[in-house]
């Protein structure tokens, strides 16, 4: 993590008294992942109007190459978009990964999620919930630790780009441009148990 470790070891070594936790990147990268699929089909794939509305989503040349990049036969497409065929139980699988990628690509490629993010410049709040101490001896336990919430703007274009690169480093860095932000304890959330943002 860019500087969390430092701030951490300001609390003591990670973990070593069983708190448990995440870093704050890894929880922002879990939180757009939550925004992602929540905004997706909510039929499940194993339904026939969860399994139609995917192969919907996925009839281009963009949405035939990621089924075939996941395992997926033109024979089996050429089946299923003229109707005449269900995928069998092997290809769900595949169908519906197939189809979270390509969402997941169309959201960062149309500017959506930024968009979404950014809010009009008025940014989101950001609820912050800290690390688990419930295993952590009473002694070494620190007791000002509380959840917060703060609302957080301008970096969610950058945010997005490192997540849609898949950069845990940089997200481990705009997760400590967010928490300088809290007060002089802010150390202590360099390790969460999760975040949410309002979104």
């Amino acid at each position: 993590m860019g500087g969390s470790p430092e701030l951490w070891a300001r609390w003591g070594e990670w973990r070593k008294y069983d708190a448990r936790g995440v870093k704050g990147g890894e929880a922002l990268i879990l939180e757009l992942n939550r925004i992602v699929y929540e905004s997706g089909f909510s039929s499940p794939i194993t339904s026939t109007r969860g399994q139609n509305a995917r192969l919907r989503y996925l009839d281009s040349r963009a949405g035939r190459a990621e089924l075939r990049a996941q395992g997926v036969s033109d024979r089996a497409m050429r089946s299923w978009f003229r109707g005449k065929s269900r995928p069998g139980k092997a290809n769900l699988e595949r169908l519906d990964s197939a189809y979270w990628v390509r969402r997941r690509e169309n959201l960062i490629r149309s500017g959506w999620l930024k968009r979404h993010l950014d809010n009009d410049g008025q940014g989101r709040r950001v609820e912050i919930y800290p690390v688990d101490q419930n295993a952590v001896p009473q002694a070494r336990a620190r007791s000002n630790i509380t959840e917060r919430s703060i609302t957080v703007r301008y970096v969610w274009t950058d945010m997005v780009d490192a997540w849609a690169a898949q950069n845990a480093g940089l997200m481990d860095e705009i997760w400590d441009d967010i928490i300088t932000d809290l007060d002089s304890d802010y150390a202590a959330y360099a390790y969460v148990a999760s975040v949410g943002i309002g979104a």
